[in-house]
């Protein structure tokens, strides 16, 4: 059974970081690619950044660049954001996803419950 256990949201003042983590489990081989989504209030979900796990090769969203950083153990099929000089407008639940097959971000993939992020002025 495929588990994906987030943590790390919470509430941060304009400037302000914080650290998001993401643990996959439930299959005997590495993911082909793993992510984080974002939903904001009365917007739909986007995309904020993914790696690929064979090279790590990461793609980032425009409005994250330079302010989000994605790391990985390996070894913990885990996922770290680490999101500094945070906006307003970075407040969101931010998703997890797995895609273990390369089949993209559809119904394939699978999600993590959602963690708020609040970000105050």
């Amino acid at each position: 059974q495929v588990r994906l256990i987030e943590s790390g949201g919470g509430l941060v003042q304009v400037g302000g970081s914080l650290r998001l983590s993401c643990a996959a489990s439930g299959r005997t081989f590495s993911p082909y690619a793993m992510g984080w989504f974002r939903r904001a209030p009365g917007k739909e979900r986007e995309f904020v950044v993914i790696i690929r796990w064979s090279g790590g090769t990461t793609s980032y969203a425009d409005s994250v660049k330079g302010r989000f950083t994605l790391s990985r153990d390996n070894a913990k099929n885990t996922i770290y954001l680490q999101m500094n000089s945070l906006e307003p407008e970075d407040t969101a639940i931010y998703y997890c996803a797995v895609d273990w097959t390369g089949a993209g971000w559809g119904t394939n993939a699978y999600w993590g419950q959602g963690t708020q992020v609040t970000v105050s002025s």
